[in-house]
Order: structure tokens, then C-alpha cells, then sequence
């Protein structure tokens, strides 16, 4: 065991003038977490701090803060590795604080909303009642794998000096999810998009901070420049991707359904 002090910032939107740090000392051992000992330090030591997590497996983005200095997951961030005797946590910068280490996300998450991440695409009927999957290659799939690893923790929204200073910008991950969608061959929204991102993309300063700061490894800053390829390309009307066909139905269902023999029956 190990006595390490954690110094939180405290702020309460509803009492507190501005925020401060208050110190508590937490027992460690090997293999703990920042968030197992935010845990012990509520449920032990002072119970109206307040924290935010979910998965603690480094998959749900919740905890994301600000260790040292560092944009984080506590989950994910082991203490001893930290090597140090004093660990500094803060809300992440850039964002509304709720409550002590809870900043607000909602504004983003209506960003998000408003690029539309999802598929779009003109035959409706096969979208709500799909009978088969659309036909996709290998290299189709690369080309937006990355960047579907977001778990839109907001980290990277700390660390990037536009977000800093204009509110209108969209954010490093909800544009990393326009870039992802309009590339998918699957997907017909890129001009219904291009209006709702376009005043953003040139604000972007390429400062790269965003993909440092990522813990999913996605790197946003490459699908921003990558999504202004596009952009370019679409106003000038020679932006061309390939759009994804349903795939035909097997030879058991097909017109030559005959000549194949029966599936077995399911044993279970």
C-alpha cells in the first residue's frame, strides 16, 4: 500500500463563487485506477463529490477528466504508473461544469445530432425492413474503420484551441463522424451534411492537440482535413464514391433455388 494525495477540483455551479482544490489522502496499490480511487474517496471519505462513470473498461467515455495536467480516462489511467505522490483531477476544459469533475456535454452531443450519424440512403423500404446487408469490400471498410472507434468522450474538445474560442464550431469528434459516414460507401448524406458542416471546416487550425489526446487512437485531425478533401471536391462536382448495392440472395432463396439442396433444419 502506497498513501497518494489527490487533489480535486470543487466547484458547485449553485453555491461556489469559483472553484478550488481540496486534498484527500487515498490508500493505493498496485493495478488501481484514478476512477477506483475517486470511488474510494466517495464512498469512504467525502460523499458529496461528484464523478461520473459508467463501464470502467475504458469503452464508454464517461470518465473522461483531467490528470495532471493530461486529458485522461480515469479508467483507463493507472496511479503508480502516474509516478506520482500528488495526482492533480480537474473537469475537462472547454465545457459548462455541472458539479466538481462532471462537465457538460450536451451542447456537443446536439452537434452530433445535428451532422446525422447514421446511414442515409434512398431505398427506405430496405433501410426499415432490410431483407439483406449491402455489399462491401475490405478496403471500403478501411476507409472509415478508424474513425468509427469514437466513443465521444470529448476529451479531444479540451485540448482544441477553436473549441476554445468559438462556440459555433462543430468539435473535433462530431466532424470526425460527418467524415466517417459521408466516406461510408453505404452512404448517400454527404450533401445533406455538406450544409451543416461547411462553415466549420475552414476554422479548423490542423493544431493536431485533438489526436493526442484521443485514448481510442482515432485521430480526428486527419478526418478533418480529410473531410475538407471532400468538401473541395464536392463544390467543385467531382467528388465520386462508389455507393454500396444490396447483396444478391443466396442460391438457396434465388432463382436457381432447385438445383441447391435444403439448408438443415436448426438443432436449437
Amino acid at each position: 500500500m502506497k498513501e497518494i494525495i489527490f487533489k480535486i477540483k470543487r466547484f458547485d455551479p449553485k453555491k461556489d463563487k469559483k472553484p478550488y482544490f481540496k486534498e484527500y489522502k487515498v490508500p493505493v496499490q498496485e493495478g488501481e485506477t484514478v476512477l477506483d480511487a475517486l470511488i474510494f474517496i466517495k464512498e469512504n471519505i467525502d460523499s458529496t463529490i461528484s464523478i461520473r462513470y459508467s463501464c470502467r473498461m475504458g469503452v464508454c467515455g464517461s470518465c473522461g477528466m483531467i490528470i495532471n495536467g493530461r486529458p485522461e480516462l480515469a479508467c483507463h489511467t493507472q496511479i503508480l504508473e502516474l509516478k506520482k505522490n500528488i495526482i492533480t483531477c480537474e473537469p475537462m476544459y472547454n465545457l459548462p461544469i455541472v458539479k466538481d469533475l462532471v462537465a457538460d456535454l450536451r451542447n456537443y452531443f446536439e452537434k452530433h445530432k445535428s451532422i446525422k450519424p447514421y446511414i442515409i440512403r434512398d431505398d427506405k423500404e430496405e433501410m426499415e425492413k432490410p431483407k439483406r446487408e449491402y455489399m462491401q469490400t475490405p478496403s471500403e471498410l478501411l476507409k472509415f474503420l478508424q474513425f468509427s472507434y469514437c466513443i465521444k468522450c470529448g476529451l479531444c474538445i479540451t485540448q482544441c484551441p477553436t473549441c476554445s474560442s468559438s462556440e459555433e464550431f462543430l468539435g473535433p469528434f462530431v466532424l470526425t463522424q460527418a467524415y466517417r459516414y459521408s466516406i461510408d460507401s453505404r452512404d448517400k448524406g454527404l450533401k445533406e451534411r455538406i450544409k451543416i458542416i461547411e462553415k466549420s471546416i475552414p476554422n479548423c487550425h490542423f493544431a493536431t492537440a485533438c489526436s493526442i489526446a484521443c485514448p481510442k487512437g482515432v485521430d480526428p485531425a486527419l478526418a478533418i482535413q480529410l473531410l475538407k478533401r471532400i468538401s473541395v471536391l464536392n463544390s467543385l462536382g467531382i467528388f465520386k464514391k462508389k455507393i454500396a448495392e444490396i447483396t444478391p440472395p443466396p442460391p438457396e432463396i434465388g432463382p436457381n433455388k432447385d438445383k441447391y439442396p435444403k439448408a438443415p433444419e436448426p438443432t436449437v
